[in-house]
């Protein structure tokens, strides 16, 4: 239900706006002056704004400005009997949706008022897009004919459309995001909002106002009202990743969540409900965590209702040469490169690897393995060179000494470079990601962005 806040001296029309507004299904909050006003906006998070321009004390331009400091999304329409030219150009700078002379007609502010929050929600929605496709998992679908992961598929499509949180086990790498994806997409809430957190990659002082939102002023840096993700995800699916890396406050919090589906932002007073499914993941153990005390017994149940275990690639190695030829056909297609062709030698090697890494090991191989293709078959000792991360002379795929005549893929060549150094600084440091920046000589903001730019997840700070 979207949030109203009305701010006029007037009470006739007050109660005219309100009564109105909550006939049309929104919540309304309505105050008598711009001081009220901004007492609520420090309490809660409207989508709409009705100001009246002049109010004693504090007046409609001033609602406004407190409005856009404290939360810039809100939209605002302000409403007056003294209608000037310089005063609505001055509004509109300022960042007003509409300026309505009174008397007005109700059918007309009806209209607006829809107009208005529709903007709101498409804004939302363009926000909610941006991070959809910053956060997609690294391979684009599940791949597999293994009987483990047909296992996974059934379990999938059975649990789909409950309402139990799911809880995904499994080694880094092997998919866990892209199965918590696939329940999202084949149950009923896939119209709405999949919003995905890696609790470890997010520093605890911060994970809390992530998940919860904020209130302007309640820590440093706090310069506006923030919603967190759970309400963003309202009426949607969570997706919290690496669950088990999760702090004992944190773990409380969540608890609250499931338990009574509600919570409070950080310097906030009022509870805020939310109906959202918890698709949580770890790499860990959290039966051990339990017993040792490190993760709370109560959220383990509260969150493993419907178990999920992603069996490592090593035990599922019959659908390497689905997953290879899937890879191949992605990447060859984005980088506008013929597929290479994978000899049965250079098969056998990938089949007797044992993949630590997982199916995002094999991902990160196949890319590289395009990126430097020069057109002619991938033989076995490519291959081994390749999973070493050393470039024979055969290969052509290292840094040339001479042009080849029929040219090369520069970009492609540099991109797989540079992710390839990445993940060996990534490796060598345990994925503590300041000691690998520090390796690559790159300042923490410069390592971060090139992790972003090839999709490379995990690791803490």
């Amino acid at each position: 239900m979207e949030k109203i806040l009305v701010v006029d001296d007037e009470q006739s029309l007050r109660e005219v706006l309100s009564i109105m507004l909550k006939r049309a299904g929104y919540a309304v909050t309505a105050v008598s002056d711009g001081e009220e006003a901004i007492e609520q906006l420090q309490k809660e998070i409207f989508d709409l704004v009705i100001t009246d321009l002049r109010m004693p004390k504090v007046d409609g331009m001033e609602v406004l400005r407190a409005v856009k400091s404290a939360s810039p999304e809100t939209v605002v329409l302000i409403i007056t009997a003294f209608a000037t030219a310089d005063s609505a150009v001055e509004a509109m700078k300022q960042g007003a949706y509409d300026y309505l002379t009174k008397p007005f007609q109700v059918d007309e502010v009806q209209l607006i008022i829809r107009n208005a929050l529709e903007k709101r929600r498409l804004t939302t929605e363009n926000i909610l897009l941006k991070r959809e496709m910053a956060s997609q998992s690294s391979f684009a679908q599940l791949v597999g004919q293994s009987e483990a992961m047909q296992k996974v598929f059934d379990v999938v499509k059975k649990v789909a459309d409950s309402k139990s949180n799911v809880l995904i086990c499994g080694e880094s790498g092997t998919g866990k995001e892209l199965v918590a994806r696939a329940i999202h997409y084949n149950s009923a809430r896939s119209p709405l909002p999949f919003v995905a957190v890696n609790c470890s990659a997010v520093p605890e002082t911060l994970l809390e106002s992530e998940l919860f939102g904020h209130m302007k002023g309640s820590f440093t840096g706090a310069i506006s009202n923030k919603a967190g993700l759970f309400e963003v995800a309202n009426g949607g699916t969570i997706f919290l990743d690496e669950i088990g890396d999760t702090t004992p406050t944190i773990q409380v919090k969540l608890l609250r969540v499931i338990q009574e589906r509600e919570f409070r932002r950080v310097g906030g007073t009022q509870d805020i409900k939310v109906d959202v499914r918890i698709v949580a993941a770890t790499n860990k153990d959290l039966e051990k965590a339990v017993a040792d005390g490190s993760f709370r017994e109560d959220l383990y149940y509260r969150l493993d209702v419907i178990p999920i275990r992603l069996p490592p690639l090593r035990l599922r190695s019959g659908d390497i040469p689905l997953l290879v030829t899937h890879f191949l056909a992605r990447f060859s297609k984005e980088s506008g490169k013929p597929m290479p062709v994978i000899s049965p030698e250079a098969m056998q090697v990938l089949l007797g690897h044992e993949w630590r890494g997982n199916v995002r090991e094999l991902e990160n191989l196949i890319e590289r393995v395009v990126a430097f293709s020069t057109g002619g078959p991938v033989t076995d000792a490519d291959m081994r060179g390749w999973l070493h991360r050393t470039v024979s002379p055969q290969q052509q795929g290292g840094v040339p000494t001479d042009l080849p005549e029929d040219g090369l893929d520069l970009e492609g060549m540099i991109n797989g470079l540079e992710k390839d150094l990445l993940l060996k600084a990534l490796e060598r440091t345990k994925w503590v990601k300041k000691k690998a920046a520090r390796l690559l000589r790159l300042n923490t903001r410069s390592f971060r962005y090139r992790l972003e730019k090839y999709a490379i997840k995990g690791g803490r700070d």
